[in-house]
């Protein structure tokens, strides 16, 4: 028996997933005829699928083309607003509601990720994961979906804060500090901790940003 081939929303989440991983950065053209080659579905679905991205402001226009959206000054820093927001409630939840297996888990992939921090690619992923853990550990379905979104969005930024030397074994060391408060059950201080943390990121895009300006100035 075959198995039903893919549907739209499989589509969608290949493509979003192509853009989280950076296959599709920030500006790339996305052409119909090749995302249905490289997924193996018909045009259909990748067209619907692009038609929700574009609505997700995920994608732009460029004439009649769509490409990887980038976000302007004001729409990052919106986006870490909302996000400071989200993920300080994800760590308060996860400290009262984490099983004690979940809390284990969060402080195995501290320890594993600090062997990382010569490697910002790979640090970047196992970011994603220990944030996602974290999300998961609040137990509440919605914000995770919130969350889900925002990170999303995140990867429609050109490059990964944690690209900038010395910021790997300080977000390290934050996300020690974020599990310890989640170890000890302490609500505000998990909060405080991760959205410490968010700022700290903020900060940093902010000065890779005033960079690059320079250096195209």
């Amino acid at each position: 028996m075959h198995s039903p081939r893919p549907g739209p929303t499989d589509a969608y989440t290949m493509i979003l997933d192509a853009i989280d991983v950076g296959t599709y950065r920030p500006g790339s053209r996305l052409v119909e005829s090749e995302l249905a080659e490289r997924f193996g579905v018909s045009r259909t679905p990748i067209r619907e699928a692009l038609q929700r991205l574009e609505t997700q402001s995920l994608l732009a226009r460029d004439g009649r083309s769509l490409i990887v959206a980038s976000l302007d000054h004001n729409q990052m820093a919106e986006l870490y607003v909302v996000r400071g927001e989200l993920e300080g409630l994800a760590a308060r939840l996860a400290a009262r509601h984490a099983t004690a297996e979940e809390v284990r888990v969060l402080r195995e992939m501290v320890e594993q990720d600090n062997a990382l921090m010569e490697n910002p690619a790979a640090l970047a992923r196992a970011n994603r994961r220990f944030h996602k853990q974290i999300h998961l550990a609040s137990h509440n379905r919605y914000l995770v979906q919130q969350l889900d979104l925002v990170h999303r969005s995140m990867a429609l930024m050109a490059t990964s804060s944690l690209a900038v030397e010395g910021r790997g074994a300080i977000a390290q060391a934050e996300h020690d500090k974020i599990v310890q408060m989640i170890e000890d059950r302490n609500e505000d201080g998990a909060d405080d901790a991760l959205r410490l943390h968010i700022s700290v990121a903020f900060m940093t895009r902010l000065k890779q940003e005033a960079a690059r300006r320079e250096e195209e100035g």
